[in-house]
């Protein structure tokens, strides 16, 4: 859904701004706390004046540390009339304080018109993550990431009576320096939204043949190739585990290709994502709580549109195809059974041991065909796949498994750039025979209990199988993938984590 918010670059000080909420940031440091007035229009004495007490002593009474998303609020005349003052902590002022200070502000200017901020007031010369240039643009487009993130609403109710979005936030600075970073934080926040969007649809509506579809559309928008096969096709080239998925469907299953070329790419990534539109387990089916949730099981394919939507605005000059194998892993008399063995792509075989260990056997079929047909340099698949990295590592943190010490390093220096952190987890060589079968080639879940199911790994040793020996990652997002409740930029539902962590990546690829 679009954005009820807009955040603006807006020129002049702040006491001519219309805004109906002002923020003054307030920054954390080693001497206490400090509000910051710089690009106000008024001096820190004359800004004092208007104010029923002075900042410092404001700060004191609300007991205000500066961390950054604190709040509190009083009604002040800064020479337009009455206005609720917010003073705004920002911490030290870096992309990731800034972008929590962002949804702070968007939170408390719910209901109304217009919110204004100070963009000087933002970064300052010398201080964290805003001694130069590119550290200012840097937080104030992560300041923008975070108001809008958190303005982002998806309701399908009749009517909605709660506080709506504030309508725009301005960012006042008289030297136009606010402008690319606002315009980047909005082509990041809106990859984040679109990824969202789907991701939070029902799955009444949301099937493969929709999410497909969908992928055309947002394609065309973005300027990308975009290709789809049907189940007919899938059957005849050779899909053979994309197709066991989704046997047990009335609504069968689909593969997309998308691809962004620019002139004289710099290499050639894929990106994989994980798209079963809704996951019953199949016939080993999941418990009741389990499933609910699972209109969110295609994360990894709404994370890969999100991304290649924004590649062009953001200009990044590496090549990107995104594949998204779409699947209903459904309860039927055509399911695929436990023991059945499947043929992937590559001509390999494997025993399907646990019908809701289907994730990985989609994204085999799609990375088999990367390998086989489109050369590329770097494969990263992205999936809500295992609910052991959400017991591993919560519900703030991806996991993050690789082959290439280069490739996990560039990818854990994204998400640190993008507030969407993860963390590398173990490739564990002894672990390797756990996926051997007596029957088939590969078994889909583990065979042994000898190393107490480390289920996380084990997914992702099934995928590297796929990989072709090529720089490979793996981001199983399943605990920072969904929410249960809104806080700072995330809001209650699917997240769209590790969307700006890979346009991060990409776009800093040379």
């Amino acid at each position: 859904m679009p954005f009820a918010t807009e955040i603006r670059p807006v020129p002049g000080g702040l006491a001519d701004s219309a805004a109906d909420v002002v923020a003054v940031p307030v920054r954390s440091g080693d001497d206490g706390p400090v509000a910051v007035t710089a690009g106000t229009g008024h001096s820190p004495e004359e800004f004092d004046a208007r104010l029923p007490a002075p900042l410092a002593d404001l700060i004191a009474h609300y007991e205000l540390t500066g961390k950054p998303g604190e709040t509190a609020s009083l009604a002040a005349d800064l020479g337009g009339g009455l206005v609720r003052l917010a003073l705004l902590g920002v911490g030290a002022s870096s992309p990731d304080d800034l972008r929590t200070a962002g949804a702070a502000l968007a939170r408390l200017a719910k209901g109304r018109e217009r919110a204004a901020v100070a963009a000087p007031s933002l970064v300052q010369e010398g201080r964290s993550g805003a001694d130069d240039a590119s550290g200012r643009a840097a937080a104030l487009s992560a300041f923008t990431e975070g108001a809008l993130l958190a303005s982002y609403t998806f309701t399908m109710k009749s009517a909605d009576k709660g506080p709506r979005p504030v309508g725009a936030i301005d960012l006042v600075a008289d030297d136009g320096a606010a402008a690319e970073p606002v315009r980047r934080g909005t082509a990041l926040a809106r990859a984040t939204a679109l990824a969202r969007d789907l991701i939070n649809m029902p799955s009444l509506e949301k099937d493969p043949e929709w999410l497909a579809g969908r992928a055309e559309e947002i394609g065309a928008e973005a300027g990308l190739d975009v290709e789809v096969w049907d189940e007919e096709r899938l059957e005849r080239e050779g899909f053979g585990a994309i197709v066991a998925v989704g046997q047990g469907s009335a609504r069968p299953p689909r593969l997309v290709r998308l691809d962004y070329r620019p002139e004289n790419p710099t290499s050639h990534v894929v990106l994989v994502g994980k798209g079963i539109t809704f996951d019953t387990g199949g016939l080993q089916i999941k418990p009741t709580d389990n499933m609910v949730l699972m209109k969110t099981d295609m994360s990894g394919s709404a994370i890969v549109l999100g991304v290649l939507s924004a590649l062009g605005d953001l200009g990044a000059r590496v090549r990107v195809t995104g594949l998204i194998p779409l699947a209903e892993n459904s309860v039927s008399g055509s399911a695929q059974r436990p023991g059945d063995v499947i043929t992937t792509y590559d001509g390999r075989t494997v025993e399907v041991l646990n019908t809701d260990a289907e994730g990985r056997l989609v994204m085999a079929d799609a990375m088999a065909y990367a390998v086989a047909g489109l050369a590329p340099d770097t494969i990263v698949d992205v999936a809500t796949l295992t609910g052991a990295a959400k017991v591993a590592l919560g519900t703030q943190t991806g996991a993050l498994f690789s082959s290439d010490d280069a490739l996990a390093e560039a990818l854990e220096a994204a998400g640190r750039t993008s507030g969407e952190p993860v963390w590398r987890m173990p490739l564990v060589e002894e672990y390797r025979d756990t996926l051997d079968s007596t029957v088939a080639d590969l078994a889909n879940i583990g065979t042994s209990k000898d190393y107490g199911h480390p289920g996380a790994t084990e997914a992702a040793l099934f995928l590297r199988e796929f990989s072709g020996g090529l720089p490979w990652a793996h981001l199983d997002v399943a605990g920072p993938g969904r929410a249960t409740g809104d806080d700072g930029p995330i809001t209650k539902g699917g997240t769209g984590f590790s969307t700006r962590l890979l346009l991060h990546w990409l776009t800093a690829m040379p």
